[in-house]
């Protein structure tokens, strides 16, 4: 199935349980993001970003409100069937680069594709090409343990583009990282978006990218209000 929008989120509302309290964190949040676009969220720590995420991811789920993943409504899926969607829709980057440890960083991106049960021919020549594409061609071999924190983030944007997903979600990509390679690993995730014609949110706290992005979304009340438009234009 595909679809203009490759996420939408509507009236969205999640508690959490703090003792004897209840919190609410998000409250009727709406949030619709279409091909070929961008999206950033910002906000003080502990406002409900990362919440955001995991619903969108399908990690977590909502107390209520409607969730689309590229058109499917998973809004009551069991665990099983948000695992399919997980695997097949969406890839994830995270602050830590979250790789297996004893493998290489060809055989990252391969075991994505076994998972999904792809693994051939072409998903070898695709891992092949994304890393080239990330600037990895030296490095296939090598265990990821020995590479630098800017080229493990590489290793895991590529490992999150082989499935060809719709919807590439990414939570605080540049914390761990310098201004230079923050920028350099958000471009990268702005070239698939805008050439594939792919959906993006970036939760961050870096303002240094945000001028990738296409629109900035800032929690507000457990909801989001747009900040900024197309801050690329500013530049």
């Amino acid at each position: 199935m595909t679809t203009n929008t490759p996420l939408k989120l509507t009236s969205i509302n999640k508690q959490f349980q703090d003792g004897d309290r209840q919190l609410t964190i998000l409250q009727n949040l709406n949030l619709h993001v279409a091909r070929g676009e961008f999206v950033a969220v910002v906000g003080p720590s502990g406002s409900g970003k990362s919440t955001v995420l995991s619903i969108a991811g399908a990690l977590q789920s909502a107390d209520s409100g409607e969730i689309l993943i590229n058109g499917e409504d998973i809004t009551t899926y069991n665990d099983h069937d948000k695992a399919n969607v997980r695997l097949r829709s969406i890839g994830y980057i995270f602050q830590a680069s979250n790789l297996v440890p004893f493998l290489s960083v060809f055989d990252q991106l391969k075991l994505v594709a076994e998972l999904a049960g792809e693994w051939n021919a072409a998903a070898k020549k695709r891992a092949t090409d994304l890393l080239i594409s990330v600037g990895l061609e030296k490095k296939m071999t090598k265990n990821v343990q020995t590479l630098s924190g800017g080229e493990k983030q590489r290793v895991a944007i590529a490992r999150a583009f082989m499935n060809e997903p719709e919807l590439i979600l990414a939570d605080e990509p540049t914390a761990a990282l310098d201004i230079s390679r923050s920028k350099e690993i958000v471009e990268l995730i702005a070239k698939e978006v805008h050439d594939k014609n792919k959906a993006a949110v970036m939760v961050t706290h870096d303002e240094s990218v945000l001028c990738y992005c296409d629109k900035v979304y800032e929690m507000f009340e457990g909801g989001l209000r747009l900040r900024k438009h197309s801050p690329s234009n500013t530049l």
